[in-house]
């Protein structure tokens, strides 16, 4: 069975996700009233983020590494560990960042001119970013969960 805590961590990301997407398309079309709504879609987003970064960290400090980790090595597919999770670490701790750079952009939008476009298309592509990696993750998670499954099939 799997930990509540992978629920969790995938939860929190999809709903961070789901912030940033909130906030791009607020970003699309700058005016007073949809920035303020951007604002409050980038600290949701920033904030499960983070939720989910602290969940999934100690899901795998706690459990994956000593358990998970050794099953999937041992395993027909250790290609899930070796690319998939390893990739997925590095995304993880830097994509919070991201979301509170994006955050801090959006927050202070208001200083910039309407002229200033460059700020705007940054936001966008910022969110971009978040949204595009975020989805990576989630599936590069399905596939560690096949490596999971594979393995245990294979210990019988």
């Amino acid at each position: 069975m799997a930990d509540p805590l992978i629920g969790l961590h995938a939860f929190l990301g999809e709903l961070g996700l789901a912030a940033f997407l909130w906030a791009f398309i607020e970003t699309l079309n700058p005016e007073r009233h949809r920035i303020k709504r951007a604002k409050i879609a980038a600290i949701l987003g920033v904030t499960f983020l983070f939720a989910s970064w602290i969940a999934g960290g100690y899901y795998y400090v706690s459990y994956y590494g000593s358990n998970v980790k050794p099953l999937i090595k041992n395993g027909p597919e250790t290609w899930g560990h070796d690319i998939f999770m390893e990739s997925k670490e590095h995304i993880f701790l830097f994509l919070p960042f991201v979301a509170l750079l994006t955050f801090s952009l959006i927050k202070n939008y208001e200083k910039f001119t309407d002229k200033n476009k460059k700020i705007r298309k940054s936001v966008l592509w910022l969110c971009a970013l978040i949204i595009i990696l975020g989805a990576m993750m989630a599936f590069m998670g399905y596939l560690i969960s096949g490596s999971v499954r594979a393995a245990l099939e294979a210990a019988g």
